[in-house]
């Protein structure tokens, strides 16, 4: 039934000879964009079936008509539209017509930011999204071009190619950033600022989700500031049968870099592909003034993802998705001079160590979603997905005995760690009428860290010889997480509405860290809490409303925290210290009181 309706709505595959392909108006499309969704479906007292869908072609090629947009439906980018007057005027989507969760293939938003689909101006918290017109109008090659001055949201580039967001004066392990609602965050994020947020390609982002506050209730440990949830992009269900392929390039002139992308995508009977690879290389960027390039500004980068979607029977959608990522020499800006910092011989001044970086980021991921059969008391849609994850950093760092172009290497560092991550959730929803809508679920990582570090005195010598050293994690970590969540929306009065969540989290770690003092001690500890939240909306007026909440955050102490050599990492810090393991969780409350307009004209 599902592939039946699905191919009644199939255009002609486009070809580059091909003439354009035949549109769906705003009245034929509101059945099915106005609910966001490939699967979502009416349903009725014997069997869920999807509305019908009405083709109605473009004007033909040899008339000189023009093709007349009649409204603009709430998935539609912003755009210039000469209908309105004479006189060309922007038109922003409003907060109504933002949707959480509003896009092809994800079900009911259960793998959004807030796990359910509704508007900005209809969620209790404040939160925005960019969309795919927005990255390509920032022309984004980087995530710090992708979320530069986006609303609520201040960016640290300590380097080319590194990013830490901040969201309520928080960055680091206390904001969680997600793909597709898979974890990025794990046991060997480092505290402050760090560049993980850095490791994907923006050619591949369909949109990018931002909510600022807790969100600790529907995702655990490390929400407390906010989230940020990565869409990635798929064919497109809802066009029809096509197939298309498009390139990208964008080049910048203070650094000579080039960023080049180019995808392939396509929707045939059930079953769509998107796939896309990129290539970013940059240079050293240019002072001016005669100073010539500045050091430790260069690197590159590559990456590759492929998406594949397969409509099942009637009700249920697979994905199959793999994404790698990977940077290349990426330096350590203040290790070059004149940006050097760290101990010195005699405490005369500092001495260059340059220090590069490479690092990687893999994903792949099986997921399931669809909505029931029959109409049951537990749920109406679901997601259930397994994934994979791995991040992957390598360290080289060179000391020299002095400043002067004749300087000599006196130690060579290399170091490396890997954290393999394995997860799984099932998502549920249910809605009850006038009782309101529960999401339900449970999810569960499992991690493995594996790591080394070798040091070679005078490494210019003839039989100077790699020493192990201190790894900045022990090597063969383990921790686990697991949680279980349930949420409540419902419209108390026509325009009072409320949220509300609990949610229970336990995470075990275990290690054996080599101490200065006490040698090689092995641990285990857990840690759990029970988590809550509550929202209220009231709308105002149609246009107008005030929002406010309580939001709980929770934080629990990772292998980083408890081990993490930061030698490896800083100057005159020391090697794991026994106290760290009596580091306790963190907590945090949000009171939040807002207002929201839903205006779309500037």
């Amino acid at each position: 039934m599902f592939k039946r309706l699905l191919a009644s709505a199939a255009l002609a595959a486009a070809t580059t000879t091909a003439p354009a392909l035949p549109r769906l108006d705003a009245q034929d499309m509101a059945p099915i964009v106005s609910e966001s969704t490939a699967l979502r479906i009416a349903q009725d007292t014997e069997r869920p079936t999807l509305p019908p869908v009405e083709v109605r072609p473009e004007v033909m090629p040899d008339t000189t008509e023009p093709p007349v947009v009649d409204s603009f439906t709430a998935d539609q980018s912003p755009t210039f539209n000469p209908n309105v007057s004479d006189v060309y005027s922007q038109s922003f989507p409003s907060l109504s017509n933002q949707i959480i969760g509003g896009v092809p293939l994800d079900t009911a938003g259960l793998n959004s930011i807030l796990r359910s689909e509704q508007s900005l101006f209809d969620a209790p918290q404040l939160a925005t999204i960019v969309d795919r017109q927005e990255l390509d109008e920032r022309m984004a090659t980087s995530m710090f071009r992708a979320l530069q001055k986006e609303v609520g949201v201040t960016l640290q580039q300590t380097g080319n190619g590194q990013l830490s967001p901040f969201i309520r004066g928080l960055t680091g392990q206390q904001i969680l950033i997600l793909v597709d609602g898979i974890r990025l965050n794990n046991s060997v994020l480092r505290p402050g600022p760090n560049q993980y947020a850095a490791t994907f390609d923006p050619g591949m982002i369909e949109r990018i989700e931002v909510v600022r506050g807790s969100q600790s209730v529907m995702w655990g440990s490390d929400a407390i500031g906010g989230a940020i949830n990565i869409v990635t992009r798929s064919a497109n269900p809802m066009i029809g049968d096509y197939s298309r392929v498009s390139f990208q390039e964008y080049a910048a002139t203070a650094n000579a870099s080039s960023y080049s992308r180019a995808n392939v995508e396509g929707w045939v009977g059930g079953s769509g592909v998107f796939a896309g690879a990129s290539y970013f290389n940059v240079n050293e960027v240019d002072r001016g003034g005669g100073l010539g390039p500045q050091p430790g500004t260069d690197y590159s980068q590559y990456a590759g993802d492929i998406k594949y979607n397969k409509i099942l029977g009637d009700n249920v959608i697979m994905t199959i998705a793999l994404q790698h990522f990977e940077q290349l020499d990426l330096p350590r800006s203040d290790r070059f001079l004149p940006f050097v910092l760290g101990p010195a011989p005699n405490n005369s001044s500092g001495t260059q160590r340059p220090t590069f970086f490479d690092q990687q980021r893999n994903l792949a991921y099986l997921r399931f979603q669809g909505i029931a059969d029959v109409e049951n008391l537990f749920y109406d849609a679901f997601s259930t997905t397994v994934s994979y994850s791995l991040t992957k950093e390598g360290n080289d760092e060179t000391r020299f005995n002095n400043n002067t172009p004749a300087a000599t290497r006196t130690r060579l560092t290399q170091s490396e760690f890997r954290d393999d991550m394995i997860g799984a959730n099932v998502i549920l929803s249910k809605d009850n009428g006038d009782f309101g809508k529960i999401v339900y679920g449970a999810d569960y990582y499992y991690e493995d860290i594996d790591a080394y570090r070798f040091r070679t005195n005078n490494p210019d010598n003839p039989g100077a010889t790699p020493q192990p050293d201190t790894p900045q994690y022990p090597d063969d970590s383990r921790a686990d997480r697991i949680g279980t969540f349930i949420s409540w929306e419902v419209n108390l009065t026509q325009r009072l509405s409320a949220s509300a969540g609990v949610r229970y989290e336990n995470l075990d770690l275990s290690a054996t860290p080599d101490y200065d003092t006490i040698g090689p001690f092995s641990f285990t500890r857990s840690y759990q809490d029970w988590i809550g939240s509550v929202g209220l909306g009231y709308e105002v007026t149609n246009d107008l409303k005030l929002v406010g909440g309580v939001y709980e955050g929770f934080r629990a102490p990772t292998i980083d925290d408890l081990t993490g050599n930061k030698t490896a990492l800083q100057n005159v810090q020391s090697v794991p210290r026994i106290g760290d393991l009596g580091i306790d969780p963190e907590h945090s409350y949000t009171y939040e009181v807002g207002v929201k307009y839903d205006g779309d004209r500037v």
